[in-house]
């Protein structure tokens, strides 16, 4: 687990009503839904019934390039995929969306979640004879859907029947020779959402803002426990698995979605706003300036600002080109990139009493790095919020907090991490305004990574590179001296 928290993947997919250039429309998508995944990249076409795909590590920009764009040509499906993985290294062989040839065709799938019982999945499945060639939990949803398909007489029949073994949380996107599926958990933990665009295409996507980038209007949400086919006579909606009280993981508001998309009707701009008017409430700090931390810590400074009247300014210049920190592999890696990152605005924040608002603190080393710069700026005092709660629980359904070991609020006390930080003053929204980010009663999520409550059993094997330890210390894969 690095300085920041990280959230799984974004999925698109595409149904149109005539061959189209897909790939370059999921690209689009894609770059949209960027910012949910930069560890690798996917794209997959369906030109009546024969798939072309391609994946590799990289940015959207770096994996597809004209080259390869053109190559997978034209079709009248398509679905894409950015990943970073929280169960599985990264990797090509990783990489999203899979595709599967199988006794009654092909099928390609793509996922955005983590699965509870995949340990326990994925052992059953290698007792039977399977044969795994990633160590994500997507190739494990893959084969129960496979083995499903088999013995069923539609592929939404077999992916309603694979979800009753799949336990924990998974938005996905399935493409068949001619149909688009969207499935999504009973407690919808993660968004899924479908629009429409003016030529008659159906789109799904993460958010709702690869919605947009395609030209497609929304709809509505994919409900949680639904399973939505789209196919040339339209729209088929089956909800066996729908009535479970839904848990949607909360920090999708705080930090993970784009500000511009829109999920269960509010605007994910507005929910960070709110945050950051709940702070000043909470916190009524006498300063000169309220500065966020780019990107998604702006909006609650935003908020904070207009709430307690004190003015709002950019304390920070964002490196463009720097993705977020916890993309780099290895911790002397991601360090480097935030000395580069941020850059402070000195005119702003000389001799100023700043207060600083950020979406969340996870180990506090980064939260450290930022408040010296400040400092080192000519700020006179250093007042910081976080518009999430204290993180001090791991999470089990797609955000990379596996372990109680590196969160700085399970050792610490506020007064000893705002020392640790070298702040003024420190606060964190409490859990009970987080609940109410979208205007809402407080229920409808899940936020077991601040409280505990997990709406799900929590696995047995809670180590997020399980199956990779699980090869390395198997003496068949051991180099020989």
């Amino acid at each position: 687990m690095s300085n920041s928290i990280h959230e799984e993947c974004g999925v698109f997919g595409i149904f149109a009503q005539e061959t189209l250039p897909l790939a370059s429309t999921t690209y689009y998508a894609l770059f949209a839904l960027q910012h949910r995944g930069q560890e690798s990249a996917g794209i997959v076409v369906n030109d009546d019934g024969v798939f072309s795909a391609y994946k590799d590590v990289g940015l959207v920009n770096d994996v597809f390039t004209a080259d390869v764009l053109e190559r997978l040509g034209e079709g009248n499906m398509a679905i894409g995929h950015v990943r970073y993985g929280t169960t599985g290294t990264g990797g090509r062989e990783n990489a999203q969306p899979i595709v599967v040839n199988h006794l009654k065709g092909n099928m390609a799938l793509a996922h955005n979640g983590n699965l509870v019982n995949s340990s326990e999945l994925r052992s059953a499945l290698e007792e039977e004879g399977s044969i795994f060639h990633t160590t994500s939990d997507t190739e494990v949803i893959s084969y129960i859907i496979t083995k499903e398909r088999v013995k069923s007489r539609s592929i939404e029949q077999a992916v309603i029947a694979a979800m009753d073994k799949l336990k924990g949380a998974y938005s996905l996107v399935v493409m068949s020779p001619s149909k688009l599926i969207a499935a999504r958990d009973p407690n919808g933990f993660r968004p899924l959402c479908y629009g429409v665009r003016e030529d008659g295409a159906y789109v799904v996507a993460s958010e709702s803002c690869a919605l947009d980038s395609v030209g497609a209007k929304k709809v509505r949400e994919i409900e949680p426990g639904e399973v939505l086919v789209i196919s040339k006579d339209g729209l088929k909606s089956y909800t066996e698995h729908c009535g479970c009280k839904k848990t949607l993981c909360v920090f999708e508001y705080i930090y993970f979605a784009r500000p511009d998309s829109v999920i269960d009707g509010c605007c994910v701009h507005d929910a960070r706003r709110r945050a950051g008017a709940y702070l000043a409430e909470m916190y009524p700090i006498d300063a000169d300036i309220v500065i966020g931390v780019p990107d998604s810590g702006l909006d609650a400074a935003l908020g904070y600002s207009q709430k307690s009247g004190i003015p709002y300014g950019i304390g920070f210049i964002k490196n463009k080109y720097i993705g977020r920190t916890f993309i780099a592999p290895g911790q002397k890696v991601r360090e480097d990139k935030v000395r580069i990152k941020l850059n402070v605005v000195t005119s702003v924040i000389k001799d100023k009493r700043v207060i600083l608002v950020d979406d969340s603190i996870v180990r506090g080393t980064t939260s450290a790095r930022i408040v010296k710069l400040l400092r080192d700026a000519g700020a006179k005092e250093v007042h910081m919020l976080s518009s999430a709660p204290p993180f001090l629980n791991p999470c089990y359904y797609g955000t990379d907090i596996d372990s109680r070991e590196n969160l700085i609020a399970c050792h610490h006390s506020v007064e000893e991490i705002s020392k640790i930080i070298g702040t003024d003053s420190l606060g964190y929204l409490d859990i009970e305004h987080a609940m109410r980010l979208t205007g809402g009663d407080g229920t409808g999520f899940c936020a077991a990574c601040f409280d505990g409550n997990y709406p799900t059993d929590i696995p047995t094997s809670t180590n997020k590179n399980r199956f990779e330890q699980k090869i390395s210390t198997n003496p068949k894969f051991q180099k020989k001296n």
